[in-house]
């Protein structure tokens, strides 16, 4: 009789022993041919949908990423600073003023700029009426200047105050400019009464009167004289009704008079 199988004793759960064959147990790698086909197809579309459902987070990752360097970059770096102010329309400020006014940084990110802040800068120069801020990327700040345009002189002493048309004084010049008419108050301003009056007359004129025209002397509110060339005068009382005024006078320029009365219109008198 040959020998049966080697047998040994195998503990038990109550710790005793029992008897029986010892098992030996080893893990063994399945080849792919024993996984079904199916479980197969079943696995690879699975991968497929756990990656198109990761690449919108992947995409979104990666923008986020790519803006924040674009961001730093622009924002946090001299790399797109400042380079150049370029000044265009200045004549009465240099581009020396301007850039001084403006007083951006050399190197400032040209996107951190505060362009209306800048603009408002500028505009406090006396003779800038409107100033526009851009930007001219890679580096360079672009400031337009609107200059106020003279509508008349006021004698100050031996000078003249040079006013726009809101009685803004923005030069001052040592003799009387050609071509302006003179406005006579005693201190101009866009607040000084007397002058927004001379200015509201001014308006009014006709160009037949705006050629005779020396001067318009507000000695009052009530008490505005037009001075015509060859010593005539026209007495405009106060700047109301400045049309029929302007309208009146101008049919009797042709009159041999010395001085026409137009603060009433209605009843115009002459001598």
């Amino acid at each position: 009789m040959s020998p049966g199988p080697a047998r040994g004793r195998v503990p038990g759960p109550d710790g005793g022993a029992r008897r029986g064959m010892a098992r030996r147990w080893q893990l063994v790698r399945a080849n792919t041919d024993a996984v079904p086909p199916s479980t197969r197809r079943f696995m690879a579309r699975a991968r497929q949908r756990r990656m198109r459902a990761a690449l919108p987070w992947a995409v979104a990752a990666g923008v986020l990423a790519l803006a924040g360097l674009v961001a730093w970059t622009v924002l946090g770096t001299g790399l797109f600073g400042v380079r150049e102010v370029r000044v265009v329309g200045g004549k009465l400020v240099s581009p020396v003023e301007v850039r001084d006014a403006a007083a951006v940084p050399d190197d400032e990110p040209l996107a951190r700029v505060d362009l209306a802040a800048t603009a408002r800068r500028v505009g406090t120069l006396a003779p800038v009426e409107r100033a526009y801020v851009s930007r001219d990327w890679p580096g360079t700040l672009v400031i337009r200047v609107v200059e106020r345009t003279a509508v008349a002189a006021v004698p100050q002493g031996e000078q003249f105050a040079v006013i726009d048309r809101s009685g803004v004084v923005f030069r001052t010049v040592p003799r009387a400019p050609d071509g302006l008419p003179l406005v006579q108050v005693g201190r101009p301003g866009p607040d000084d009464p007397g002058t927004r009056a001379g200015l509201q007359v001014l308006a009014a004129l006709t160009p037949q009167l705006r050629a005779e025209l020396v001067a318009v002397d507000v000695a009052g509110l009530a008490r505005i004289t037009l001075k015509l060339h060859g010593d005539r005068q026209v007495i405009w009382g106060d700047a109301t009704r400045g049309a029929d005024k302007s309208r009146v006078a101008t049919a009797l320029l042709g009159r041999d008079a010395d001085t026409i009365d137009v603060s009433a219109p209605d009843v115009v008198t002459f001598q």
